[in-house]
């Protein structure tokens, strides 16, 4: 379905292509039938929330039986937390999900398209590729793939400083850069529809550090393989107003809390908020919880799925 369409479609709040489900709205019921929850969601957890890029990685078969422990439905693998790409490391994490009744239903990868050697983008986009391949061998139908940014900040810290805005390479200007990552997802995008893995597009930093620049990459295609993996805690302004933006689009949401303190920063956010605005574009998929403060993850995951259980299913709209 071309995109304008399949927009047009969704606006309606009718079904609008092959990655997103029936939208359950107001409209869709009889005004005397009372609401027993808002929407239907299922609750994850990224095997982020264990691991944050510290040199011991947490194991994927630990998040799982935490997952099983605390009894939400899937876990959102870190590709960087994997132990291996052996095809007997991904069968053994698909028999012991299925085992302990949980889905394997996203794999968050890393690539950055911005880059003016093609050659270092060809890189990413093989990477990319093979991401594709290993989330259909694991079962998994999405994948979080970010655009990528310029790097001229001396580091993370500084780019926060900054608000996540970094000046762009000298000779080089924003349209390049999306240009860049717009023809490196076209090369994607056959193989993500060949596997059947939906590229979930996040706003992470860079070219889509505003909904703006998300969209501005999204829209060149009319294609149901990509969509957006919308982050809570990645907008640090206009932070309501943009997830706004992105609502209608999301096939994927990764929710943020920061227990203990963020260890990056900390934001404030209305889940009670978030959930009707998620409700109202029609999204019934997956919340996985991104846990990123200092509290031990053992306890602030819990907390984190104890909070979104009761924001998601605990109110009426």
């Amino acid at each position: 379905m071309q995109r304008k369409s399949f927009l047009k479609t969704l606006g309606a709040g009718t079904a609008g292509g092959a990655f997103l489900p029936l939208s359950f709205t107001k409209s869709s019921r009889s005004d005397h039938a009372p609401y027993l929850s808002p929407f239907h969601v299922k609750l994850g957890i990224s095997t982020y929330s264990y691991w944050h890029f510290y040199p011991e990685r947490t194991p994927i078969r630990h998040v799982i039986d935490e997952a099983a422990r605390l009894g939400v439905n899937g876990i959102d693998i870190l590709h960087r937390q994997m132990e291996s790409e052996e095809p007997s490391y991904l069968r053994s994490l698909k028999r012991y999900a299925l085992q302990l009744g949980i889905d394997l239903n996203c794999l968050s990868t890393h690539q950055d398209f911005v880059n003016p050697d093609p050659e270092e983008r060809q890189k990413s986009i093989n990477d990319t590729k093979r991401f594709i391949r290993l989330a259909h061998d694991l079962g998994i139908s999405c994948i979080r793939i970010s655009a990528g940014r310029w790097n001229t900040s001396a580091s993370f810290a500084v780019l926060m400083e900054n608000d996540g805005i970094e000046p762009p390479i000298e000779g080089y200007t924003e349209d390049d850069a999306y240009q860049w990552c717009i023809d490196a997802i076209g090369e994607c995008l056959p193989v993500a529809e060949e596997y059947g893995v939906v590229l979930g597009l996040e706003n992470h930093w860079g070219m889509t550090r505003t909904a703006e620049g998300v969209l501005r990459i999204l829209n060149e295609f009319d294609s149901p393989w990509i969509g957006v993996l919308l982050d809570t805690g990645n907008f640090l302004e206009r932070k309501y107003e943009q997830m706004e933006m992105l609502a209608p689009y999301t096939v994927f949401v990764q929710a943020k809390t920061y227990y203990g303190g963020g260890r990056f920063y900390t934001l404030d956010l209305d889940y009670t908020r978030i959930a009707n605005i998620l409700h109202d574009a029609g999204y019934q998929g997956y919340i996985s919880i991104e846990f990123e403060g200092h509290e031990e993850s053992a306890t602030a995951v819990e907390k984190s799925i104890q909070m979104l259980r009761h924001t998601f299913s605990g109110y009426e709209v």
